[in-house]
């Protein structure tokens, strides 16, 4: 099973966001917009991990989330992966009103790691993808044109555990598979 470990923005966040970005789309075909319903914050990139392991690692992960409280967040700004100037992927941020998104990842991360489940190494940069550059592209335009972007505030009251079915969705894109949803808090 390919897993993730996310927290996914309620709709009324998404909508606001597809507001934000529909006239915007068409200014450039260089950029292969993500789909809405992929649209998510990733905590932990756990990779290819065996079936066998799923219940230990969602009693894990339950317990991880069950020590954080809910955290208060919001979308706004922009940015580039690997950076501006050589860019493969355009992101929005995401900013931590109340509580800390860092500290919940790394708790996530731990308690995948302790049964099994490897999360991949990669520091952890709070962002929603946006969308993919085909070869690294100087990506300043965009980042000036969705740095302004300031959604509105959401109660993140759990984290989602998904799995990536690989090709499987629209235009050869993943599909996602919600596993299991943690609340935060007890």
């Amino acid at each position: 099973m390919r897993l993730f470990v996310a927290v996914v923005p309620p709709d009324e966040v998404l909508d606001d966001l597809e507001e934000h970005l529909e006239p915007r789309r068409d200014a450039g075909a260089d950029v292969r917009w993500t789909d809405r319903h992929q649209w998510h914050v990733t905590l932990a990139f756990l990779g290819d991990v065996a079936e066998r392991r799923l219940d230990d690692l969602t009693e894990a992960l339950t317990r991880s989330a069950a020590k954080r409280s809910p955290l208060v967040l919001r979308l706004a700004g922009a940015g580039a992966f690997p950076n501006p100037y050589a860019a493969r992927v355009l992101w929005a941020g995401v900013e931590q009103v109340r509580g800390d998104l860092t500290t919940v990842a790394h708790g996530i991360r731990s308690s995948a790691s302790s049964v099994g489940a490897s999360p991949d190494g990669t520091r952890f940069q709070p962002h929603l993808t946006l969308g993919r550059f085909a070869r690294p592209t100087e990506a300043t335009r965009w980042i000036r044109a969705l740095d302004a972007f300031e959604g509105p505030a959401w109660v993140a009251d759990h984290v989602t555990l998904v799995e990536s079915h690989l090709g499987e969705g629209r235009g050869r894109r993943p599909r996602y598979e919600v596993v299991a949803e943690l609340p935060l808090g007890r």
